[in-house]
């Protein structure tokens, strides 16, 4: 049974009754994933598009640091943005502002920046989805030296990281938001927050005391 089967009862009330309270995102239907990617986006985009099904075995292991899972969470009527970015080994989050819009050019010019800001051993991957914000991915890599993939289309489970941390971050950000109205200081202030969570995955560690153990690992080398 594939993971978007059993969501689908979920919400159906077929495994337990539904109820607001035991959802956390408030909702009680599961809407199609996706922000309205055409069949022509789709094939603009396929050019030097690398799958998810083609991604080193360490990323799924999650041994090894640098591999990354995004997204942009979406504000009110379309306009305003915010790009979550989810390292999979350390669960570490940053949250990166996107002025005016999500076009490609500025999702990708705000992704560069972000990316420039990290050592060059946490940039290795960056899993995606098909979403139009990525068609300059072969710049984001240029620039950075990530390779990018892509999930399959409708597989938000293949970012499942990222897709549980935009679910928390819906308590900060509620639909219908001027995410505009977030500055930088500000998001920063979140994911810190979100980063200063002890994980059960960490061992009870947060993941910020996991990036700091491993980075003093590596001034040893």
């Amino acid at each position: 049974m594939c993971p978007e089967t059993i969501y689908e009862a979920v919400y159906r009330g077929l495994i337990v009754p539904v109820d607001r309270q035991n959802l956390r995102t408030g909702r009680i239907y599961r809407h199609r994933r996706g922000r309205g990617r055409t069949r022509d986006g789709a094939l603009k985009q396929s050019t030097g598009m690398k799958s998810i099904h083609d991604r080193p075995a360490a990323v799924a292991s999650r041994r090894q640091a640098g591999h990354w899972e995004g997204d942009l969470i979406i504000g009110a009527g379309q306009q305003s943005a915010i790009a979550t970015l989810v390292e999979c080994k350390f669960r570490t989050t940053v949250l990166v502002p996107v002025a005016r819009n999500h076009s490609a050019k500025i999702v990708a010019d705000a992704l560069i920046a972000a990316f420039g800001k990290l050592p060059i051993r946490l940039r290795r991957t960056l899993t995606w989805d098909q979403g139009n914000e990525m068609f300059q991915h072969q710049r984001i890599e240029q620039a950075t030296g990530l390779k990018i993939y892509f999930a399959d289309p409708h597989s938000p489970w293949q970012r499942g990281s990222n897709e549980n941390i935009n679910g928390l971050l819906r308590q900060y950000f509620p639909k219908g938001t001027d995410l505009n109205a977030w500055t930088a200081d500000q998001l920063n202030y979140v994911a810190a927050e979100l980063n200063d969570r002890p994980r059960l995955c960490l061992a009870d560690q947060t993941p910020n005391q996991a990036m700091q153990r491993w980075a003093r690992q590596q001034t040893r080398r």
